[in-house]
């Protein structure tokens, strides 16, 4: 299964693009979304309103906190309009699970201060449990 994916701002409307691709192909069966955590408010209602009104299932990825262990606003909101949760498990460098995200820079030193969002993918972040997050230990020498 592929499809191109669709690159969206915050003032993206979802449901309105949805319903539109809904009206110029029936055969679409459900919508998928990956890093979720970007998404505004406004966004998770309008996902909510795809599930509700246009019958289509709506399945996100992202995780729940940035860097600092701050929450993310869509992920916010999807925790408290998600119909199912299915959390996906990561594994900290000491085998607990992980729940944080550490931000490292390009020597692996751990970046405490910063923009919220900063693209990047496993070379800026390290998944740990909330212990080592809270010492700002990543587990690499």
């Amino acid at each position: 299964m592929q499809n191109e994916a669709i690159a969206i701002d915050k003032k993206f409307n979802l449901f309105d693009s949805i319903k539109k691709k809904l009206a110029d192909n029936p055969n679409i069966h459900c919508v998928l979304i990956d890093e979720a955590q970007f998404l505004t408010k406004a966004q998770i209602e309008q996902l909510s309103n795809v599930c509700d009104f246009l019958q289509l299932p709506v399945l996100t990825y992202g995780i729940r906190s940035d860097f600092r262990g701050e929450p993310f606003e869509g992920s916010s909101y999807l925790l408290a309009w998600a119909d199912n949760i299915i959390e996906l498990k990561t594994i900290c460098h000491c085998g607990k699970k992980a729940t944080m995200n550490l931000r490292v820079n390009e020597k692996g030193e751990v970046v405490t201060a910063g923009e919220q969002i900063e693209i990047g993918g496993n070379e800026k972040y390290v998944a740990t449990c909330r212990k080592h997050f809270r010492l700002r230990q990543t587990g690499k020498k």
